[in-house]
């Protein structure tokens, strides 16, 4: 190992995190270091490396190191690179171990560094990573951004308004250079590696997701993407559940029966907002709530323990949650054949379960979990569906099962179970689900029956029964006769097996 001791001048050597803080640039721009700098060829290698595997910490600490030299040259310091002759895995540690060999003062923004350091004797100058300050990101904001959209050699643009209701504008006339993205994607790693309320979500060699206190942001760059880019989002409101205004009998559903919750729609339009009311509003209700959050850009409170599918396995998660025993847990969102499973794995457990999920329209959700479950099982997994639509429940559904003959079939002996997907608030069956041979049949039952079907059974009943109330659920047909006027009901059974014949429905009787 060199000897880098020089008499009458103070030696610094810094650690990982003054380097990828910008701390360390700080220091030499303010004249803060008095004496030389000394910078492990180790701890350049370690940066290489890093950016070589696509990590983004190593571009970063490349470029730093870059701009520190720049700096130290601008400002007259000597800066010298060593080697420190040690095989150490940890980089940080192996920079300790130099520290404390030669005697050189240790610059680190690690508090577990600066304790370890100093339990060894050496001499530390720990200097608190920078207070959060407004990035350029947030700069494209204004009270009314849904989404901010940078692109190099485009304008930037923003959408702004409110889910459903929103537009497209340009920000500036001038487009952006592949350096200012460049640019602005490095202050975001910076603040996600140094930031307590940033984390970087998914990090892949060409594509990262990071979630920076209540900003969403996405950076793509060459191969994956012709060019760099960055989108944001961050949400308008954080709504209560009670400002969607629902139905009394949706609040009771949600508050008394639901437990297998889905909530569907396209995207931006408010699903992950509703999920989080949701979740919130159950809190308040005194339940024990949990997500599984990938990227985790729900805002709850801190009784509300957010995990990352990202940082844990399936087969984890599922531990964690059945041991820690929550009354719900918000999975936002199920995208893969492994999240459908440890969803219906936990709601089969016994625990709440809300999912969110992207669909064009209500019946849709449903639809995912064909094939990746059995049909029967399915409305012991699901029992309500919520549609959202511009940032409001459009629509709710009732899941459940029952054992008759499906809509549109006439011969009794096709009879078999059969999954009802009803409308919530006015309890009409909109479509019903089961197997035909091989084949899983999801049947739109008003298109089925149709008003024209509809109209020509109420006629040959009211023919035969003038007096009587006619109404239609799918493919059964209640029929209401006074029990004065009904002199012989084994005669009206009979009358009335003829329209069942004919038409393909079943006709239910009753008296009243």
């Amino acid at each position: 190992m060199r000897d880098v001791k020089e008499a009458g001048m103070e030696l610094y050597v810094p650690d990982v995190s003054v380097v990828t803080n910008g701390v360390l640039k700080m220091l030499v721009r303010d004249g803060r270091i008095q004496g030389k700098l000394i910078i492990l060829k180790e701890l350049v290698d370690y940066f290489e490396l890093l950016a070589k595997n696509g990590k983004s910490l190593g571009i970063l600490g490349l470029e730093e190191m870059r701009f520190i030299r720049a700096a130290c040259v601008s400002k007259g310091i000597p800066l010298e690179v060593v080697s420190s002759g040690r095989r150490v895995d940890d980089i940080d540690a192996l920079i300790r171990w130099y520290s404390l060999d030669t005697g050189v003062t240790l610059i680190t923004s690690s508090k577990t560094q600066q304790l370890a350091s100093e339990a060894l004797g050496i001499e530390v100058l720990y200097v608190a990573p920078p207070r959060s300050r407004m990035t350029a990101i947030e700069r494209f904001f204004n009270e009314e951004t849904m989404s901010v959209h940078l692109k190099e050699g485009a304008a930037p643009y923003a959408k702004q308004g409110r889910p459903g209701k929103w537009k497209l504008v340009k920000l500036s006339e001038t487009q952006l250079t592949r350096e200012e993205v460049e640019a602005i994607a490095d202050e975001i790693l910076e603040v996600a590696r140094t930031e307590p309320d940033a984390v970087i979500e998914i990090e892949r060699p060409n594509s990262i997701i990071i979630q920076m206190n209540m900003y969403r942001i996405i950076i793509a760059r060459p191969p994956m993407s012709e060019g760099w880019e960055i989108t944001a989002v961050k949400p308008l409101a954080r709504p209560k559940l009670e400002d969607y205004t629902l139905p009394e009998k949706l609040m009771r559903r949600l508050e008394e029966r639901a437990e297998g919750i889905l909530i569907a729609g396209a995207p931006g339009m408010g699903k992950t907002t509703f999920a989080q009311a949701l979740a919130d509003y159950y809190r308040r209700g005194n339940k024990v709530i949990k997500t599984i959050e990938s990227p985790r850009d729900m805002h709850l409170p801190p009784e509300v323990t957010q995990y990352s599918k990202t940082y844990a396995t399936p087969e984890e998660l599922h531990d964690i949650l059945l041991l820690s025993r929550p009354d719900y847990t918000v999975f936002d969102e199920l995208r893969t054949d492994n999240d459908f499973k440890l969803y219906v794995d936990l709601r089969l457990a016994g625990i709440g379960m809300v999912g969110v999920v992207h669909a064009t329209s209500p019946i849709d959700a449903l639809q995912r979990f064909v094939g990746r479950i059995d049909l029967g099982m399915i409305p012991s997994v699901i029992d309500t569906i919520l549609f959202l639509e511009d940032g409001e429940v459009r629509k709710v559904y009732d899941v459940s099962m029952s054992v008759k003959l499906p809509t549109g079939l006439r011969e009794a002996d096709l009879a078999r179970p059969v999954i009802e997907v009803r409308d919530f608030v006015n309890g009409q069956l909109e479509y019903e689900m089961y197997t035909f041979g091989e084949q899983t049949v999801v049947v739109p039952v008003r298109q089925v029956t149709g008003n024209d079907l509809e109209g020509r059974v109420r006629r040959a009943i009211l023919a035969l029964l003038p007096s009587a109330e006619v109404t239609f659920d799918g493919s059964v047909v209640t029929v209401t006769v006074p029990r004065e006027e009904a002199r012989s009901a084994r005669k009206l059974k009979r009358r009335l097996a003829s329209v069942e014949r004919k038409y393909g429905v079943v006709v239910s009787l009753k008296l009243v």
